[in-house]
């Protein structure tokens, strides 16, 4: 068996090429000394052919000739080594083979050559003398190269974006890797062609310029790389040679072959230690100095490259003095070297051999590889978490330091979340690093009840707060088979297996976990995107969501009766119980024969439906019962309709019932519980409540001191009654005069009622969460009538009779008060965080009615729009977020914007000026002035690039107007100026502003300013300011990108806090300092501030309508971020509350889209 190893060795030897006799380091003659050993000579034929490196010398000539013929034809005789490498890469093998040839024949011409072509690629073009290669000193030939990069005679071919450039990078790189091969047998080892090359790299590699450190840090990467070849390569040679040795050993014959084993060994193990040393020069002069340079490229090169020869060449570079490098680059501010240095990590503790010689470096930064799970960067956090995976399956970290990840369960990046995830089932759940554990258990360790068992334990850290759970399950579905074992989980629902018992907390866990898993299974989103971008399946997708589809349907079919009589009576279970009949496919019912079973279904959603008040369970049912009279065929069809029309029957029974109940002076509560299901009700479909309408307005006239949520509730049926009957009028053929004029009672008798509270509360200040709400709501209802029967969309039609316009005296009712609810304090909006129908009464709701009134000219904008807009930056980023797409909408339809904005500026003005006569609190003066500083910074912001040039005109005109204001009276309103006016200068060039500084400076020419110095403090400000403007002729330049800043300080971002990288600046570097960085040119200095500057925009063209579908998510995040958090976060849990919440329209914004819808479809009738 030895002797055919040998025999396959000495194949693949004989495959290389015969070298010309190159004189060495290692013997004048190294091919003759191989060749023509006499000891050699003195054995046999297979003896030989155990021989270490024998050539046959006339078939490799011939090899050679055949390989000189092909090259030659390949290569041009006037094509260049740099041209070569420019082009075709195909050739470089032969260009290379030619090359070593012409080297071994003539050494100089050839180096010569080589040389070039390093500075070349490197951009610039130097020529050296042959005859003068010997004294030319690198050092002047650099400094000679960095005089023409300063010139500008350099060309940058490795940046380029030409097409003939494409490859010259891999290129390059072949080229020398091709260039160490060809030479491993001779001139590799001379002393003189490498280490001249090296020389020349290295001292590249430290200049200014940056295309020469990217060229040179290339080159002798690739040359490290190459030499590890070759290394590796002797290597396996050297311990051939070894095992041949210690064979003849063994035998005790002492003689010429044991002696030319000596030799060879001795021979092959100098070679080696060459190469190494080789390799230490090119680290320490070239990577030591490179990994830190100023270009995130060149880091980048040099951390992979590391990485490379630490899994290529362990027994040099596994070993702390290289590894610190990698731990180092952990806290590199470029996120691309960060990931560089983590994916070389993730290599090395791929393969297990390493880990013990990882011991130390681990200790030392993996605190760090935790720290980096909730990087910045989203692609450096996912690539982070799978190396903590690693050191987990190594068993190298604590549970109690993973503490800090859990909290990403829950971060906004659905990348992070599912990578956290994956950890979490593979840790937790599988347990497949606790070998201990799994062993133990044997094949009952993971089977779906032991994983839904632990499911379920983690799932206990999060039941106080629905929306995490959710979250957690989102981020483990994807790994965790047992969440789509249906039977299993129904099973332990229904307790069939006495070995597991479930607490109330696990199998209400169990049942959200069961109804997230069936959605997902569906292809339904159970966490909202980021992008809120739909999505899109392709065909096999939706052939596997049916095929689930149809597992669930098999599986539930025959429990899900049993499993909805069982929790019905448990709000807490029964809405994600009954959701889960809408991912269903209910032909099978008909198919198996399960009729029966659908009608007891049935019937157990309506007795739920008439069991619980709350809002989601009440959602649940109606949605559900929906879907069945819907989606169902034949006779299950037939009777789900006949069960819906039971349903309405009913609650109008109890309804009436309750109304006759309160008029009898009994309790409120029955009607209120009623109200509320037939709000739900009414939101998806029409129900006839004709003679009930008379009856909730009898009820609103007479009693006055009726909770104001019981009002709220009858105002809101009203309205949607009302709603439906338009939208049965608009849709019908022929009208009768009957039903138009039923509706306009009906719509007089509503309005009556609801300016009726309107005057109440506008009279009397409501304190209190209960008349935060009711206002709310009628502000809300009131803005969604008006726009149904906006007048301009009935006129001239035969439905003119309906068209209505509120009078500029309930226009101001309704505006003050909204205005008294945006003003309501954070503390009283935080005391409804519990509340069940929280989105439909907050400032967010009011601010998006009354933006609605203007967005669809459903009232003159005169009015309300500067009234909205003087408030944009006074409520947080949510309400701003609606004024800025109201603003959108303006500009685009080309209003007059100019006249919006400076009449929004001056009632805010108005009411800085009210603040001071009322106060004598500075503090209440400063934030009065600092909201109209920030309301004119944000105004002019919307006239940014492009837009500042198209509405030039706009801009003079809001300054010229302002100007006038500010002048009205002087010296009493000239702080406008300063407060205001001043914002907008930066918005126009140079000559316009100094046509503004004359205007200005006319109105003083017969005043004596000298009467009241501080009155006319403000005017003198803004004349300095209009100076300095005129003086700096890049003026506006900066101030858009302060402006930028300033805007992109307010955009609002959904889920966790931005995160905040722990490192300041080049902190990292400053205890492994260089004297080469401090010549890193200015320039460069300056390309590092353009790579780091971001700039964030605002859209300007974002429609109103985003806003009015996403009011749940424009919620200011008040609570803290700073909380603990190794404990469940409450600011993370509504965060994900706020976001969760999104995922479903409300009730008021559904009715505020129906309004919308309902006077669209008036247009065309």
């Amino acid at each position: 068996m030895e002797d055919a190893a040998q025999t396959s060795e000495i194949t693949t030897r004989r495959s290389k090429r015969a070298r010309v006799p190159a004189k060495t380091k290692f013997g004048d003659n190294q091919s003759h000394d191989r060749t023509s050993d006499p000891s050699d000579q003195s054995h046999g034929e297979a003896e030989r052919e155990g021989s270490f490196d024998e050539f046959v010398e006339p078939r490799a000539r011939a090899k050679r000739n055949r390989m000189e013929e092909s090259s030659a034809a390949a290569k041009k005789p006037d094509q260049s080594l740099i041209e070569v490498i420019k082009g075709n890469g195909k050739l470089i093998p032969q260009v290379v083979k030619l090359w070593v040839e012409q080297y071994e024949k003539d050494p100089k011409p050839a180096m010569v050559e080589l040389l070039m072509m390093l500075f070349e690629a490197c951009g610039a073009k130097y020529h050296l003398r042959e005859e003068l290669l010997d004294e030319t000193d690198v050092d002047d030939v650099v400094v000679a190269l960095v005089n023409l990069a300063r010139k500008g005679e350099v060309e940058d071919y490795q940046s380029s974006k030409k097409k003939e450039f494409k490859n010259f990078k891999v290129n390059l790189g072949s080229f020398w890797d091709n260039l160490v091969i060809e030479c491993q047998n001779g001139p590799l080892f001379d002393q003189v062609l490498f280490d001249k090359c090296m020389d020349y790299i290295i001292a590249l590699s430290c200049t200014p310029p940056r295309v020469y450190r990217q060229v040179a840090s290339l080159m002798g990467l690739q040359l490290v790389t190459s030499f590890i070849t070759v290394a590796k390569m002797l290597g396996a040679q050297r311990e051939t040679t070894q095992r041949q040795l210690n064979a003849e050993k063994k035998k005790r014959t002492e003689g010429p072959r044991v002696e030319s084993l000596n030799k060879r060994l001795s021979t092959t193990h100098e070679m080696i230690t060459v190469i190494e040393e080789m390799m230490r020069k090119i680290f320490t002069g070239l990577f030591v100095h490179r990994y830190r340079d100023i270009d995130p490229d060149i880091r980048i090169s040099c951390i992979q490259s590391l990485g490379i020869w630490i899994m290529s060449y362990p027994s040099l570079f596994l070993q702390d003095l290289y590894l610190k490098y990698l731990g180092w680059t952990l806290n590199d501010k470029s996120a691309g070297v960060r990931k560089a240095s983590i994916l070389a990590l993730q290599n090395l503790y791929d393969v297990d051999d390493n880990v013990p010689s990882l011991g130390l470096f681990t200790e030392r930064f993996s605190n760090r590889m935790i720290e980096l799970a909730d990087d910045i960067d989203v692609s450096v956090a996912v690539c982070a978490i799978g190396l903590v995976k690693q050191l987990l399956r190594h068993q190298l970290l604590a549970d109690d330091d993973l503490g800090p990840l859990y909290d990403l369960l829950i971060d906004d990046s659905t990348e992070i979340r599912h990578a956290i995830g994956a950890l979490v089932y593979d840790h937790l759940i599988a347990q497949k690093f606790n070998s201990s554990q799994s062993h133990a258990k044997g094949d009952d360790g993971d089977s779906s009840e032991v994983h839904l068992g632990r499911m379920l334990q983690i799932l206990r850290e999060f039941s106080a707060d629905p929306i995490l759970s959710i979250y957690v399950i989102d981020d483990v579905w994807d790994y965790m088979n047992a969440m789509k074992d249906w039977k299993c989980v129904i099973s332990m629902l229904l307790d069939e297996n006495p070995l597991i018992e479930l607490t109330d907390e696990d199998a209400t866990n169990l049942i959200r976990l069961l109804c997230a898993s069936v959605k997902k299974s569906v292809g339904e989103r159970i966490v909202p995107a980021t992008d809120n971008r739909k999505q899109y399946y392709n065909k096999a997708q939706k052939e596997l969501f049916e095929n689930n589809r149809r597992d669930i349907t098999v599986a539930m079919m025959r429990n899900y009766s049993q499993l909805l009589r069982k929790f019905m009576a448990d709000k807490a279970k029964v809405s994600s119980l009954v959701d889960i009949i809408v991912h269903m496919n209910l032909e099978l019912y008909s198919l198996k024969r399960q009729e029966q079973n659908f009608k007891t279904l049935l019937q157990l959603m309506k007795e739920a439906f008439f069991k619980h008040g709350e809002k989601d369970a009440l959602r649940s049912c109606v949605k559900a019962i929906n879907f069945c009279s819907s989606e169902c065929q034949g006779e299950l069809k037939d009777f789900a309709q006949n069960k819906l029309k039971e349903l309405e029957d009913e609650l109008i029974a109890k309804l009436k019932t309750a109304i006759k109940e309160v008029v009898d002076g009994d309790d409120e509560y029955s009607l209120l519980v009623n109200l509320k299901r037939l709000y739900e009700l009414q939101l998806s479909r029409s129900v006839p409540i004709e003679s009930l309408f008379e009856d909730m307005a009898m009820i609103l006239r007479s009693f006055k001191s009726m909770d104001d949520e019981v009002v709220s509730f009858l105002l809101h049926n009203m309205s949607l009654h009302v709603a439906w009957c338009l939208h049965s009028i608009i849709n019908s053929d022929i009208v009768s005069e009957e039903s138009l004029s039923s509706l306009l009672s009906k719509r007089n008798t509503l309005f009556e009622q609801l300016e009726h509270f309107l005057d109440a509360h506008t009279e009397v200040q409501e304190e209190g969460r209960r008349g935060n709400q009711s206002a709310c709501r009628v502000c809300t209802i009131l803005a969604q009538t008006w726009c149904l029967f906006k007048k301009s969309k009935f006129s001239s039609t035969k439905l003119e009779s309906l068209g209505y316009c509120p009078d500029s005296s309930v226009l101001q009712k309704f505006w003050k008060l909204c205005e008294q609810q945006l003003n309501i304090s954070d503390e009283t909006e935080e005391d409804d965080a519990n509340h069940e129908y929280v989105e439909e009464t907050n400032r967010d709701a009011v601010m998006i009615a009354a933006a609605m009134l203007v967005a669809t000219d459903v009232i003159p904008k005169e009015y309300l729009g500067p009234e909205i807009i003087s408030h944009f930056v006074m409520h947080g980023t949510s309400v701003a977020e609606i004024v800025k797409n109201l603003i959108a909408v303006l500009k685009k339809k080309d209003d007059d914007v100019h006249n919006i904005f400076l009449e929004a500026m001056r009632r805010a003005y108005h009411r800085h000026l009210l603040e001071l006569s009322r106060s004598d609190d500075a503090s209440l003066a400063s934030k009065s002035v600092k909201d109209c500083k920030d309301l004119a910074t944000r105004l002019s912001a919307t006239f940014m690039g492009a837009a500042r040039n198209k509405h030039r005109v706009d801009i003079l005109r809001i300054i010229k107007d302002g100007v006038d204001y500010a002048f009205v009276d002087a010296p009493k309103h000239l702080s406008f100026l300063e407060v205001s006016v001043l914002h907008f200068l930066s918005r126009l060039p140079t000559p316009d502003i100094l046509e503004i500084l004359k205007d200005v400076q006319k109105r003083t020419e017969n005043v004596n300013t000298d009467e009241d110095p501080s009155g006319w403090r403000p005017y003198y400000t803004f004349i300095d300011s209009l100076r300095e403007k005129c003086s700096k002729n890049d003026g506006f330049q900066v101030a858009d990108i302060v402006s930028v800043a300033e805007e992109g300080a307010t955009v609002r971002r959904r889920g966790r806090p931005r995160k905040r990288r722990n490192i300041q600046g080049k902190k990292l570097f400053d205890d492994h300092s260089s004297s080469e960085e401090d010549s890193i040119s200015a320039s460069d200095e300056d390309a590092r501030d353009d790579e780091e500057r971001q700039v964030e925009e605002e859209e300007e063209e974002a429609p109103l309508i985003h806003s009015i579908r996403s009011s749940a998510k424009l919620r200011s995040l008040r609570v803290s971020r700073e909380e603990n958090k190794g404990q469940t976060n409450p600011g993370d849990s509504g965060r994900a509350t706020d976001t969760i919440a999104a995922s479903g329209t409300s009730g008021g914004l559904q009715l505020i889209l129906f309004s919308v819808i309902i006077w669209t479809r008036s247009c065309s009738s």
